[in-house]
């Protein structure tokens, strides 16, 4: 499923300042700590040297840049993720994508490369690999993509067949190409897998929750759409179908229609069960027998030359 969102609610999922887990991201690890400390002291450094050498009487500015400069290390991580966020709204259109986890393997992801001196003097290059996640993700209309991640523990919970769901993002407005995707979140599990932490995910479960009660509400508008579908459960629309299209079975489930169609093929059966057909007949071929049982024929022949 692909639902087309709003400009407006796009930049709701998409911060334009970076939001707490991305700044968590862009602040890393100790020795990302040191090199931003190291970008702030050499940077304030150069400031103060040039003020001094050149004899600049731009008090302000030189103040502001120095200030800027110093606190580098803090702001640093603020920098760099509104930059990358700036890079995701370019995209002039995005869409909401619920589809199914249809494949998952894991792989080893070169990450760095150091290279280091060992015992003998020789130049060592070790390379830093870590294992990351990589899902292939699909839905009913054949729309298929991948997405690799970081592992993590909790990864363990994600197998074939869970509903995953995701931001996708195009240039095109009817998202007939995709050019960018954004981290998933598995919803039965309540986990995200990504890299970087692109959405606002506060935002995204409300999205989430109201397509998937839109969704729920669809049995009711397929009733206009096909008439078929508009009985009630206790009622089975095949019966009334064939009403119009074979009259054998327009009577009732306790009448039979086969002697209906019988009593004007052979007259003989058209009479009651409690009577009998032939004695009819027989009255019209043969008058002796059209008196009743109690009286004689006979007699009543002989009476009229006596008269």
């Amino acid at each position: 499923m692909l639902v087309p969102l709003t400009r407006q609610k796009f930049e709701q999922l998409v911060p334009w300042i970076a939001s707490s887990p991305q700044y968590k991201y862009y602040w890393g690890k100790f020795p990302d700590l040191l090199q931003r400390l190291l970008i702030s002291v050499v940077s304030a450094a150069v400031l103060l040297l040039v003020k001094f050498l050149f004899g600049l009487d731009f008090g302000a500015i030189i103040f502001l840049l120095f200030f800027v400069a110093s606190f580098y290390w803090f702001w640093g991580p603020v920098f760099w993720a509104s930059v990358r966020n700036a890079k995701y709204r370019s995209y002039k259109y995005s869409g909401f994508f619920r589809g199914r986890v249809l494949d998952w393997w894991l792989t080893e992801e070169l990450i760095g490369k150091q290279e280091t001196v060992n015992n003998k003097g020789e130049l060592v290059i070790v390379e830093n690999r870590e294992k990351w996640i990589n899902l292939e993700l699909g839905d009913d209309t054949g729309f298929t993509v991948e997405f690799k991640a970081p592992l993590r523990p909790y990864h363990k919970a994600i197998a074939r067949g869970q509903i995953a769901e995701m931001l996708v993002m195009s240039n095109r407005s009817d998202l007939s190409t995709i050019d960018q995707i954004s981290d998933i979140y598995i919803a039965s599990r309540d986990l995200w897998v990504s890299d970087y932490p692109f959405l606002r995910r506060d935002f995204f479960n409300e999205v989430s929750d109201r397509l998937r009660d839109d969704q729920d509400s669809r049995p009711r508008r397929r009733r206009s759409e096909n008439a078929e579908y508009n009985l009630p459960d206790d009622q089975d629309s095949r019966p009334r179908r064939r009403r119009s299209e074979n009259a054998e079975y327009n009577l009732p489930d306790d009448q039979d229609s086969r002697p209906r169609r019988r009593r004007s093929e052979n007259a003989e059966y058209n009479s009651r069960d409690g009577q009998d057909s032939r004695p009819r007949r027989l009255r019209s071929e043969n008058a002796e027998y059209n008196l009743p049982d109690d009286q004689d024929s006979r007699p009543r022949r002989r009476r009229k030359p006596e008269e």
